[in-house]
Protein backbone atom coordinates (compact mmCIF):
# COMPACT_ATOMS: atom_id res chain seq x y z
CA UNK A 1 0.00 0.00 0.00
CA UNK A 2 1.35 3.35 -1.01
CA UNK A 3 1.40 5.91 1.80
CA UNK A 4 3.75 8.90 1.61
CA UNK A 5 5.48 10.10 4.74
CA UNK A 6 3.83 7.63 7.10
CA UNK A 7 5.22 9.33 10.25
CA UNK A 8 4.32 12.85 9.19
CA UNK A 9 1.63 14.64 11.20
CA UNK A 10 -1.10 15.90 8.88
CA UNK A 11 -3.24 18.94 9.40
CA UNK A 12 -6.40 17.00 8.47
CA UNK A 13 -7.92 13.97 10.15
CA UNK A 14 -10.16 11.44 8.45
CA UNK A 15 -12.88 10.42 10.88
CA UNK A 16 -16.26 8.83 10.99
CA UNK A 17 -18.91 6.90 12.82
CA UNK A 18 -20.37 3.40 12.57
CA UNK A 19 -23.87 4.37 13.73
CA UNK A 20 -26.76 6.35 12.33
CA UNK A 21 -28.11 9.21 14.49
CA UNK A 22 -30.02 12.38 13.78
CA UNK A 23 -28.69 15.87 14.34
CA UNK A 24 -25.05 16.99 14.37
CA UNK A 25 -22.35 14.34 14.14
CA UNK A 26 -19.77 14.51 16.94
CA UNK A 27 -16.17 14.97 15.90
CA UNK A 28 -13.23 12.87 17.05
CA UNK A 29 -10.22 15.18 17.03
CA UNK A 30 -6.62 14.07 17.19
CA UNK A 31 -3.50 15.72 15.80
CA UNK A 32 -2.66 12.74 13.59
CA UNK A 33 -4.84 11.33 10.81
CA UNK A 34 -7.13 8.83 12.44
CA UNK A 35 -9.56 6.52 10.71
CA UNK A 36 -12.59 4.87 12.24
CA UNK A 37 -14.99 2.42 10.68
CA UNK A 38 -17.72 4.56 9.19
CA UNK A 39 -20.63 2.27 8.36
CA UNK A 40 -24.14 3.70 8.77
CA UNK A 41 -26.56 1.14 10.13
CA UNK A 42 -29.95 1.39 11.73
CA UNK A 43 -30.44 0.70 15.44
CA UNK A 44 -31.93 -2.51 16.82
CA UNK A 45 -34.68 -3.08 19.35
CA UNK A 46 -33.45 -3.35 22.93
CA UNK A 47 -33.77 -6.79 24.54
CA UNK A 48 -33.72 -7.64 28.22
CA UNK A 49 -34.03 -10.84 30.23
CA UNK A 50 -37.15 -10.67 32.43
CA UNK A 51 -36.95 -12.23 35.89
CA UNK A 52 -40.28 -13.37 37.32
CA UNK A 53 -41.60 -15.50 40.13
CA UNK A 54 -44.94 -16.53 41.60
CA UNK A 55 -46.65 -14.36 44.21
CA UNK A 56 -46.26 -17.05 46.88
CA UNK A 57 -42.45 -17.12 46.42
CA UNK A 58 -40.18 -15.20 48.78
CA UNK A 59 -39.65 -12.11 46.56
CA UNK A 60 -43.43 -11.72 46.16
CA UNK A 61 -44.24 -8.98 43.66
CA UNK A 62 -40.79 -7.38 43.91
CA UNK A 63 -39.63 -8.49 40.46
CA UNK A 64 -42.92 -7.42 38.91
CA UNK A 65 -42.67 -3.92 40.40
CA UNK A 66 -39.06 -3.56 39.26
CA UNK A 67 -39.93 -4.52 35.70
CA UNK A 68 -42.83 -2.04 35.63
CA UNK A 69 -40.48 0.72 36.78
CA UNK A 70 -37.88 -0.22 34.14
CA UNK A 71 -38.11 2.40 31.32
CA UNK A 72 -36.93 -0.13 28.72
CA UNK A 73 -39.90 -2.48 29.11
CA UNK A 74 -43.23 -2.29 27.30
CA UNK A 75 -46.12 -1.13 29.44
CA UNK A 76 -48.53 -3.99 30.02
CA UNK A 77 -46.06 -6.53 28.61
CA UNK A 78 -43.11 -6.22 30.97
CA UNK A 79 -42.28 -9.93 30.71
CA UNK A 80 -41.73 -9.64 26.95
CA UNK A 81 -38.02 -9.83 26.12
CA UNK A 82 -38.30 -7.31 23.26
CA UNK A 83 -38.29 -3.79 24.66
CA UNK A 84 -39.62 -0.52 23.23
CA UNK A 85 -36.25 1.26 23.13
CA UNK A 86 -33.68 1.31 20.33
CA UNK A 87 -30.04 0.37 20.73
CA UNK A 88 -27.32 1.94 18.61
CA UNK A 89 -24.99 -0.63 17.02
CA UNK A 90 -21.84 -1.32 18.98
CA UNK A 91 -19.87 -3.07 16.23
CA UNK A 92 -19.51 -3.18 12.47
CA UNK A 93 -22.06 -5.97 12.03
CA UNK A 94 -22.52 -8.21 9.01
CA UNK A 95 -22.88 -7.12 5.40
CA UNK A 96 -24.75 -9.45 3.07
CA UNK A 97 -24.84 -9.71 -0.67
CA UNK A 98 -27.68 -7.63 -2.14
CA UNK A 99 -27.81 -5.11 0.73
CA UNK A 100 -26.83 -1.43 0.51
CA UNK A 101 -23.58 -0.49 2.25
CA UNK A 102 -23.69 3.07 3.63
CA UNK A 103 -20.78 5.00 5.07
CA UNK A 104 -20.27 8.44 6.62
CA UNK A 105 -16.92 10.14 5.99
CA UNK A 106 -15.71 13.23 7.83
CA UNK A 107 -12.48 15.12 7.14
CA UNK A 108 -11.71 17.48 10.03
CA UNK A 109 -9.16 20.30 10.21
CA UNK A 110 -7.42 19.73 13.57
CA UNK A 111 -4.85 22.46 13.02
CA UNK A 112 -4.92 26.22 13.46
CA UNK A 113 -4.21 26.82 9.77
CA UNK A 114 -6.50 27.27 6.80
CA UNK A 115 -6.11 24.30 4.45
CA UNK A 116 -6.77 24.69 0.73
CA UNK A 117 -7.71 22.51 -2.26
CA UNK A 118 -9.02 19.58 -0.26
CA UNK A 119 -9.99 16.58 -2.35
CA UNK A 120 -11.62 13.56 -0.73
CA UNK A 121 -11.98 10.38 -2.74
CA UNK A 122 -13.60 7.10 -1.70
CA UNK A 123 -13.12 3.93 -3.78
CA UNK A 124 -14.37 0.42 -3.15
CA UNK A 125 -11.97 -2.33 -4.23
CA UNK A 126 -13.39 -5.82 -4.85
CA UNK A 127 -11.82 -8.94 -6.27
CA UNK A 128 -12.92 -7.98 -9.79
CA UNK A 129 -13.25 -4.19 -9.98
CA UNK A 130 -12.62 -0.81 -8.36
CA UNK A 131 -15.59 1.54 -7.96
CA UNK A 132 -15.59 5.27 -7.27
CA UNK A 133 -18.18 6.04 -4.57
CA UNK A 134 -17.48 9.74 -4.05
CA UNK A 135 -20.49 11.98 -4.51
CA UNK A 136 -18.31 14.74 -6.02
CA UNK A 137 -14.84 14.78 -7.54
CA UNK A 138 -14.44 18.54 -7.15
CA UNK A 139 -11.93 19.92 -4.65
CA UNK A 140 -13.05 22.14 -1.75
CA UNK A 141 -11.41 25.55 -2.00
CA UNK A 142 -10.50 25.92 1.70
CA UNK A 143 -11.21 24.44 5.08
CA UNK A 144 -10.94 26.62 8.20
CA UNK A 145 -9.69 25.34 11.57
CA UNK A 146 -12.16 23.13 13.49
CA UNK A 147 -14.25 22.77 10.33
CA UNK A 148 -15.00 19.54 8.50
CA UNK A 149 -16.07 18.10 5.16
CA UNK A 150 -18.82 15.50 5.37
CA UNK A 151 -19.84 12.94 2.80
CA UNK A 152 -22.20 9.96 2.84
CA UNK A 153 -21.71 7.18 0.31
CA UNK A 154 -24.01 4.31 -0.65
CA UNK A 155 -23.31 1.17 -2.63
CA UNK A 156 -25.40 -1.91 -3.39
CA UNK A 157 -23.14 -4.87 -2.71
CA UNK A 158 -23.09 -7.25 -5.68
CA UNK A 159 -20.09 -9.47 -4.94
CA UNK A 160 -19.21 -11.96 -2.22
CA UNK A 161 -15.83 -11.87 -0.52
CA UNK A 162 -13.35 -9.29 0.66
CA UNK A 163 -14.07 -5.60 0.03
CA UNK A 164 -11.66 -2.74 0.76
CA UNK A 165 -12.90 0.83 1.19
CA UNK A 166 -10.04 3.17 0.20
CA UNK A 167 -10.34 6.74 1.48
CA UNK A 168 -7.79 9.17 0.02
CA UNK A 169 -7.32 12.82 1.04
CA UNK A 170 -5.11 15.37 -0.69
CA UNK A 171 -4.72 19.03 0.34
CA UNK A 172 -2.39 22.06 0.24
CA UNK A 173 -0.99 23.85 3.30
CA UNK A 174 -0.60 27.62 3.70
CA UNK A 175 3.07 27.20 2.79
CA UNK A 176 2.07 25.66 -0.56
CA UNK A 177 3.09 22.13 0.36
CA UNK A 178 0.91 19.43 -1.18
CA UNK A 179 0.19 16.49 1.11
CA UNK A 180 -1.63 13.24 0.59
CA UNK A 181 -2.65 10.23 2.68
CA UNK A 182 -4.86 7.14 2.38
CA UNK A 183 -6.65 4.87 4.78
CA UNK A 184 -8.02 1.39 4.15
CA UNK A 185 -11.08 -0.39 5.60
CA UNK A 186 -11.46 -4.10 4.93
CA UNK A 187 -14.72 -5.99 5.39
CA UNK A 188 -16.28 -9.27 4.24
CA UNK A 189 -19.52 -9.61 2.30
CA UNK A 190 -21.45 -12.76 3.22
CA UNK A 191 -24.06 -14.81 1.38
CA UNK A 192 -27.57 -14.27 2.82
CA UNK A 193 -29.54 -16.93 0.94
CA UNK A 194 -28.92 -20.41 -0.39
CA UNK A 195 -30.91 -20.89 -3.61
CA UNK A 196 -31.37 -24.30 -5.24
CA UNK A 197 -33.46 -24.97 -8.35
CA UNK A 198 -35.00 -28.08 -9.91
CA UNK A 199 -36.57 -28.39 -13.36
CA UNK A 200 -39.33 -30.75 -14.39
CA UNK A 201 -40.24 -31.25 -18.05
CA UNK A 202 -43.90 -32.24 -18.34
CA UNK A 203 -46.17 -33.00 -21.24
CA UNK A 204 -48.50 -30.06 -21.77
CA UNK A 205 -52.24 -30.17 -22.39
CA UNK A 206 -53.74 -31.58 -25.58
CA UNK A 207 -54.08 -28.16 -27.20
CA UNK A 208 -50.33 -27.64 -27.41
CA UNK A 209 -47.46 -29.44 -29.05
CA UNK A 210 -44.65 -28.37 -26.76
CA UNK A 211 -43.81 -29.21 -23.15
CA UNK A 212 -44.46 -27.12 -20.08
CA UNK A 213 -41.54 -26.54 -17.74
CA UNK A 214 -42.01 -26.53 -13.96
CA UNK A 215 -39.38 -24.79 -11.82
CA UNK A 216 -39.03 -25.47 -8.09
CA UNK A 217 -36.90 -22.91 -6.26
CA UNK A 218 -35.71 -23.75 -2.73
CA UNK A 219 -34.67 -20.63 -0.79
CA UNK A 220 -32.96 -20.96 2.60
CA UNK A 221 -32.20 -18.12 5.01
CA UNK A 222 -28.59 -18.71 6.10
CA UNK A 223 -28.29 -15.50 8.18
CA UNK A 224 -28.83 -15.20 11.93
CA UNK A 225 -31.88 -12.92 11.71
CA UNK A 226 -35.42 -13.24 10.38
CA UNK A 227 -36.29 -12.05 6.88
CA UNK A 228 -39.51 -10.66 5.49
CA UNK A 229 -39.79 -12.03 1.95
CA UNK A 230 -41.21 -9.07 0.04
CA UNK A 231 -41.01 -10.60 -3.43
CA UNK A 232 -39.84 -13.82 -5.05
CA UNK A 233 -40.56 -13.79 -8.78
CA UNK A 234 -39.29 -15.46 -11.93
CA UNK A 235 -38.34 -13.29 -14.91
CA UNK A 236 -38.72 -15.69 -17.81
CA UNK A 237 -36.78 -15.65 -21.05
CA UNK A 238 -38.26 -14.19 -24.21
CA UNK A 239 -39.70 -17.54 -25.39
CA UNK A 240 -41.76 -18.36 -22.30
CA UNK A 241 -44.70 -17.03 -20.31
CA UNK A 242 -44.50 -17.70 -16.59
CA UNK A 243 -47.28 -18.43 -14.08
CA UNK A 244 -46.67 -18.41 -10.31
CA UNK A 245 -48.11 -21.39 -8.43
CA UNK A 246 -47.59 -20.00 -4.94
CA UNK A 247 -51.14 -18.78 -4.22
CA UNK A 248 -54.43 -20.44 -3.38
CA UNK A 249 -57.39 -18.92 -5.20
CA UNK A 250 -60.33 -18.01 -2.97
CA UNK A 251 -63.64 -16.31 -3.68
CA UNK A 252 -62.29 -12.81 -3.19
CA UNK A 253 -58.60 -13.00 -4.07
CA UNK A 254 -55.55 -15.23 -4.09
CA UNK A 255 -53.96 -16.12 -0.76
CA UNK A 256 -50.28 -16.93 -0.45
CA UNK A 257 -49.49 -20.54 0.38
CA UNK A 258 -47.08 -19.23 3.05
CA UNK A 259 -49.73 -17.23 4.92
CA UNK A 260 -50.19 -13.51 5.46
CA UNK A 261 -46.92 -13.02 7.38
CA UNK A 262 -44.23 -14.04 4.94
CA UNK A 263 -41.33 -14.39 7.40
CA UNK A 264 -38.39 -16.70 6.85
CA UNK A 265 -36.66 -17.63 10.10
CA UNK A 266 -32.89 -18.35 10.28
CA UNK A 267 -31.97 -21.63 8.53
CA UNK A 268 -35.56 -22.14 7.37
CA UNK A 269 -36.23 -23.23 3.77
CA UNK A 270 -39.17 -22.37 1.53
CA UNK A 271 -40.15 -23.83 -1.85
CA UNK A 272 -41.55 -21.70 -4.68
CA UNK A 273 -43.11 -23.23 -7.79
CA UNK A 274 -43.47 -21.73 -11.28
CA UNK A 275 -44.88 -23.00 -14.56
CA UNK A 276 -43.44 -21.84 -17.88
CA UNK A 277 -45.27 -22.22 -21.18
CA UNK A 278 -43.87 -21.38 -24.62
CA UNK A 279 -45.33 -18.25 -26.18
CA UNK A 280 -47.79 -18.88 -29.04
CA UNK A 281 -45.33 -17.71 -31.70
CA UNK A 282 -42.85 -20.39 -30.58
CA UNK A 283 -45.30 -23.15 -29.62
CA UNK A 284 -45.44 -24.70 -33.08
CA UNK A 285 -41.68 -24.55 -33.62
CA UNK A 286 -40.72 -27.77 -31.91
CA UNK A 287 -37.20 -27.64 -33.27
CA UNK A 288 -36.66 -24.19 -31.76
CA UNK A 289 -38.14 -25.03 -28.36
CA UNK A 290 -36.16 -28.26 -28.28
CA UNK A 291 -32.89 -26.35 -28.16
CA UNK A 292 -33.96 -23.75 -25.57
CA UNK A 293 -32.07 -24.25 -22.31
CA UNK A 294 -32.23 -20.72 -20.80
CA UNK A 295 -35.40 -20.36 -18.73
CA UNK A 296 -34.97 -17.05 -16.90
CA UNK A 297 -33.74 -15.71 -13.57
CA UNK A 298 -35.11 -15.34 -10.05
CA UNK A 299 -35.63 -11.90 -8.51
CA UNK A 300 -35.65 -11.99 -4.68
CA UNK A 301 -36.39 -8.96 -2.45
CA UNK A 302 -36.39 -9.11 1.35
CA UNK A 303 -36.32 -6.84 4.40
CA UNK A 304 -34.53 -7.30 7.72
CA UNK A 305 -34.27 -5.60 11.12
CA UNK A 306 -36.00 -2.19 10.85
CA UNK A 307 -36.78 -2.30 7.15
CA UNK A 308 -33.35 -2.57 5.49
CA UNK A 309 -33.96 -3.95 2.03
CA UNK A 310 -31.87 -6.50 0.18
CA UNK A 311 -32.21 -7.76 -3.36
CA UNK A 312 -30.68 -10.64 -5.27
CA UNK A 313 -30.99 -11.72 -8.88
CA UNK A 314 -29.71 -15.11 -9.87
CA UNK A 315 -27.81 -15.73 -13.08
CA UNK A 316 -29.75 -17.16 -16.02
CA UNK A 317 -31.19 -20.52 -14.98
CA UNK A 318 -30.60 -23.33 -17.44
CA UNK A 319 -32.18 -26.73 -17.84
CA UNK A 320 -31.29 -29.76 -19.91
CA UNK A 321 -33.08 -29.64 -23.24
CA UNK A 322 -35.84 -32.28 -23.58
CA UNK A 323 -35.06 -35.15 -25.90
CA UNK A 324 -37.84 -35.20 -28.48
CA UNK A 325 -35.94 -37.35 -30.94
CA UNK A 326 -36.32 -36.91 -34.69
CA UNK A 327 -40.09 -37.38 -34.78
CA UNK A 328 -42.51 -36.39 -32.03
CA UNK A 329 -46.04 -37.74 -31.75
CA UNK A 330 -48.53 -35.92 -29.51
CA UNK A 331 -52.28 -36.11 -28.96
CA UNK A 332 -54.53 -33.27 -30.06
CA UNK A 333 -57.90 -34.82 -29.16
CA UNK A 334 -59.06 -37.93 -27.28
CA UNK A 335 -62.33 -38.68 -25.39
CA UNK A 336 -62.23 -39.14 -21.63
CA UNK A 337 -64.36 -42.29 -21.68
CA UNK A 338 -65.49 -44.67 -24.45
CA UNK A 339 -67.96 -47.54 -24.76
CA UNK A 340 -66.78 -51.12 -25.00
CA UNK A 341 -66.29 -52.36 -28.60
CA UNK A 342 -67.55 -49.08 -30.08
CA UNK A 343 -65.19 -47.22 -32.46
CA UNK A 344 -64.05 -43.76 -31.35
CA UNK A 345 -61.86 -41.07 -32.90
CA UNK A 346 -58.60 -39.54 -31.79
CA UNK A 347 -56.35 -36.95 -33.44
CA UNK A 348 -52.58 -37.21 -33.31
CA UNK A 349 -50.00 -34.67 -34.37
CA UNK A 350 -46.68 -35.68 -35.93
CA UNK A 351 -43.86 -33.13 -35.78
CA UNK A 352 -40.53 -33.37 -37.58
CA UNK A 353 -37.96 -32.28 -34.96
CA UNK A 354 -34.96 -33.07 -37.14
CA UNK A 355 -33.15 -30.84 -39.62
CA UNK A 356 -34.00 -32.95 -42.68
CA UNK A 357 -37.09 -33.80 -44.68
CA UNK A 358 -38.76 -37.13 -43.89
CA UNK A 359 -41.00 -39.46 -45.94
CA UNK A 360 -43.14 -41.22 -43.34
CA UNK A 361 -45.13 -44.47 -43.41
CA UNK A 362 -47.67 -45.24 -40.65
CA UNK A 363 -48.12 -48.75 -39.27
CA UNK A 364 -50.81 -49.65 -36.70
CA UNK A 365 -50.30 -52.72 -34.52
CA UNK A 366 -53.18 -54.15 -32.46
CA UNK A 367 -52.75 -55.11 -28.82
CA UNK A 368 -54.82 -57.41 -26.60
CA UNK A 369 -57.12 -54.54 -25.62
CA UNK A 370 -56.75 -51.88 -28.38
CA UNK A 371 -57.70 -52.49 -32.01
CA UNK A 372 -56.97 -49.98 -34.77
CA UNK A 373 -59.53 -49.35 -37.53
CA UNK A 374 -58.04 -48.51 -40.92
CA UNK A 375 -55.25 -49.41 -43.29
CA UNK A 376 -51.82 -50.08 -41.81
CA UNK A 377 -48.71 -49.24 -43.80
CA UNK A 378 -50.13 -46.17 -45.53
CA UNK A 379 -47.99 -43.33 -46.81
CA UNK A 380 -48.20 -40.03 -44.93
CA UNK A 381 -46.01 -38.14 -47.39
CA UNK A 382 -43.07 -35.84 -46.90
CA UNK A 383 -42.73 -33.71 -43.77
CA UNK A 384 -40.30 -30.76 -43.80
CA UNK A 385 -38.07 -29.84 -40.81
CA UNK A 386 -40.09 -28.28 -37.92
CA UNK A 387 -43.33 -28.97 -39.84
CA UNK A 388 -46.34 -30.79 -38.36
CA UNK A 389 -48.96 -33.15 -39.72
CA UNK A 390 -52.45 -33.74 -38.21
CA UNK A 391 -53.44 -37.41 -38.24
CA UNK A 392 -57.07 -38.49 -37.48
CA UNK A 393 -57.33 -42.15 -36.40
CA UNK A 394 -60.11 -44.55 -35.36
CA UNK A 395 -59.87 -47.43 -32.87
CA UNK A 396 -61.89 -49.44 -30.35
CA UNK A 397 -61.31 -51.11 -27.01
CA UNK A 398 -62.22 -54.74 -26.29
CA UNK A 399 -61.39 -54.76 -22.58
CA UNK A 400 -63.02 -52.81 -19.77
CA UNK A 401 -61.14 -50.56 -17.35
CA UNK A 402 -58.27 -48.15 -17.72
CA UNK A 403 -56.44 -48.91 -20.97
CA UNK A 404 -53.22 -47.63 -22.52
CA UNK A 405 -53.16 -46.65 -26.20
CA UNK A 406 -50.09 -48.00 -27.99
CA UNK A 407 -49.03 -49.76 -31.14
CA UNK A 408 -48.21 -46.89 -33.54
CA UNK A 409 -45.05 -47.11 -35.64
CA UNK A 410 -43.56 -44.53 -38.03
CA UNK A 411 -40.90 -45.36 -40.62
CA UNK A 412 -38.77 -42.85 -42.50
CA UNK A 413 -38.28 -44.35 -45.95
CA UNK A 414 -35.34 -42.06 -46.71
CA UNK A 415 -33.12 -43.43 -43.96
CA UNK A 416 -35.02 -46.69 -43.33
CA UNK A 417 -35.38 -45.67 -39.68
CA UNK A 418 -38.36 -46.78 -37.54
CA UNK A 419 -39.88 -44.96 -34.53
CA UNK A 420 -42.23 -46.82 -32.17
CA UNK A 421 -44.67 -45.15 -29.76
CA UNK A 422 -46.07 -46.97 -26.74
CA UNK A 423 -48.24 -45.63 -23.91
CA UNK A 424 -49.41 -42.70 -26.01
CA UNK A 425 -52.39 -41.99 -23.72
CA UNK A 426 -54.81 -43.64 -21.31
CA UNK A 427 -58.59 -43.94 -21.46
CA UNK A 428 -61.27 -45.70 -19.43
CA UNK A 429 -64.51 -47.52 -20.21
Amino acid sequence: MEVNQAKQEHLLALKGLHMEISGKFPTLCKPNPNVYLMRLTKPTLFTNMPVTCEDRDLPGDLFGRLMKEDPSTIRGAEALMLGELLTLPQNFGNIFLGETFSSYISVHNDSSQVVKDILVKADLQTSSQRLNLSASNNAVTELKPESCIDDVIHHEVKEIGTHILVCAVSYTTQAGEKLYFRKFFKFQVLKPLDVKTKFYNAESDLSSVTDEVFLEAQIQNITTSSMFMEKVSLESSMMYNVAELNTVETEDEGTSTFGKMSYLQPMDTRQYLYCLKPKPEFAEKAGVIKGVTVIGKLDIVWKTNLGERGRLQTSQLQRMAPGYGDVRLSLEMIPDTVNLEEPFDITCKITNCSERTMDLVLEMCNTCSIHWCGVSGRQLGKVSPSASLALPLKLLSSVQGLQSISGLRLTDTFLKRTYEYDDIAQLCR
